[in-house]
């Protein structure tokens, strides 16, 4: 006799939601990446107060170190350029930078009492839960480096109409490796107020010591020291593969650290979210149960 129990007429087909499958991991993912989106664009107070950063560097500082802080002939520029111009592709990044960081409080706060509560308990894999995170936050990212370069476009860039084309991937590559670094940074967070002060001992030392606002011969003209903390900051590269895409060129060194740095990362933040072997081991599960 066969075990197999034969449909009772009238019944409907099971639903696909909650099969883990590969269907089921792209619902899962939509659905993550959708209500992400769906809290950025219900937040027209972030959209707006995510270019004022970039827009004050560029309408005030920037004017007043024209004359200061030109830059010479270097890749990827054929000619002498403005202070302005120079500026633009860092801080384009910067917004990517306080947006994985923003980005990374929200996680904080969705895994105490939000959604990830629930999510990081369910039977989907850790790394599709964040990874699904992480491409949010880099769509979120890349629209608003977009709309930035769009107001910049007044100041007379000089990008060929390319740029804006190539320059994508780099914009993906650099969200998803700062994104990555915020995942690793909000795993190790337990309360969201303490967040703030971390978010500030990572943003401001990798802004700065960078090539985003100065270029990095001027930096080793005044100290090799500081020249050799530059280079061996990822968001350097990140600005250097952005900067070279925007004019049709390509930074070999430049994408493989930013592509290293966020598989490093990745893979760290995937760790630390495990509940048996991470640093959510350690607090008892994301949501405070005993492990």
């Amino acid at each position: 006799m066969s075990n197999t129990l034969a449909p009772v007429p009238g019944d409907r087909p099971v639903a696909h939601l909650g099969r883990l499958d590969a269907v089921g991991y792209l619902i899962c993912l939509g659905g993550i990446v959708r209500r992400e989106l769906l809290r950025f664009f219900n937040q027209k107070e972030r959209f707006f107060s995510a270019l004022v950063r970039p827009l004050v560097w560029l309408f005030i500082f920037a004017a007043g170190f024209r004359n200061t802080l030109g830059v010479s002939i270097e890749p990827p520029y054929q000619t002498y350029v403005l202070y302005e111009v120079y500026v633009v592709p860092g801080l384009a990044v910067m917004i990517q930078l306080f947006n994985g960081m923003q980005s990374s409080l929200s996680m904080v706060y969705d895994r105490e009492v939000g959604s990830m509560k629930v999510l990081l308990t369910s039977p989907y894999p850790r790394w599709l839960l964040l990874l699904a995170k992480l491409i949010a936050g880099v769509t979120v990212s890349v629209v608003q480096a977009y709309a930035f370069l769009a107001i910049a476009w007044f100041w007379e860039l000089d990008i060929p109409a390319i740029g804006y084309v190539a320059a994508l991937p780099a914009f993906i590559a650099a969200g998803l490796m700062l994104g990555s670094i915020g995942l690793l940074l909000s795993s190790m967070v337990k309360q969201l107020e303490n967040f703030a002060s971390v978010m500030n001992f990572v943003i401001f030392p990798m802004f700065f010591a960078s090539s985003a606002l100065y270029p990095l011969w001027r930096i080793r003209e005044s100290s090799e020291t500081l020249y050799l903390i530059c280079m061996a900051n990822p968001f350097t590269h990140a600005v250097q593969l952005v900067r070279f895409a925007l004019y049709g060129q390509f930074a070999p060194l430049a994408c493989a650290v930013v592509v290293g740095t966020t598989l490093a990362f990745f893979t760290l933040a995937v760790v630390a979210y495990d509940p048996g072997r991470g640093i959510m081991a350690r607090r008892g599960g994301p949501a405070g149960d005993s492990a």
